[in-house]
């Protein structure tokens, strides 16, 4: 198993943070950024919503939801310092803010939409951070959750980090991290029982680029789920 402690985790994210952009621009061949767009345009967002962009990197998916909708009140929450300037840098209209998934310091029921691209994976109880999702998500509130999945030819992809961690990345046991977290994770198939299992209704499950992306749309039912444990 892979030490996810969050001071690991932090760490490691602070040190790439400063070539973070460029690297992924380079390991999806510049694809993510419209990956990210069309996963976000599927939850159609309405005008003036309250919107969390949890484990907000460098800040794509928080600016993407501004670009598709203005009046969105977006707030960006990390845990590595690095990345929440960079992200601060890139963009004066969102509000980032340095906090650990697992411990939101949000009210309940307080963002319409929360959306995490790559990132659950990263969190050492993510049972704990899927369950604060739900808790600051407003009833009908919709969660929107973009990684890697379980692919046939994931391996392609595995050998292109790995190309590219020999070549041309420092930092190189980071992104050995990459590939070794996103193989240990859930399938789409397992998230969405997670997610069911906090109290989430399934509306919407996606793959792209032959299933080696997929995103999943979940909503939170009206009533806030008394079983989860916070």
């Amino acid at each position: 198993m892979i030490d996810k402690s969050s001071e690991k985790i932090e760490k490691m994210f602070d040190k790439i943070a400063p070539n973070y952009d460029k690297i992924n621009n380079l390991i999806s061949f510049y694809t993510h950024y419209r990956i990210k767009k069309y996963a976000i345009k599927a939850l159609k967002i309405k005008p003036c919503s309250k919107v969390l962009d949890l484990c907000s990197g460098s800040g794509d998916m928080g600016i993407i939801v501004k670009q598709l909708e203005k009046s969105a009140n977006v707030v960006g929450v990390d845990f590595s310092s690095e990345m929440i300037k960079i992200a601060k840098n890139k963009t004066k209209d969102i509000n980032f803010i340095q906090a650990n998934a697992q411990d939101l310091p949000f009210k309940d029921n307080c963002f319409d939409y929360v959306i995490c691209a790559f990132g659950i994976r990263n969190i050492e109880n993510q049972t704990k951070a899927i369950n604060e999702i739900y808790r600051v998500l407003k009833p009908e509130g919709l969660f929107l959750h973009l990684d890697f999945a379980k692919s046939p030819v994931g391996f392609i992809w595995d050998w292109i980090i790995y190309f590219f961690i020999q070549n041309f990345f420092e930092n190189k046991d980071s992104y050995k991290y990459l590939i070794n977290s996103k193989n240990e994770f859930f399938s789409p198939r397992e998230l969405v029982l997670e997610f069911e299992k906090a109290g989430f209704h399934t509306k919407t499950v996606k793959s792209l680029l032959f299933n080696i992306i997929s995103f999943q749309i979940t909503q939170r039912h009206h009533i806030l789920n008394k079983n989860i444990q916070l």
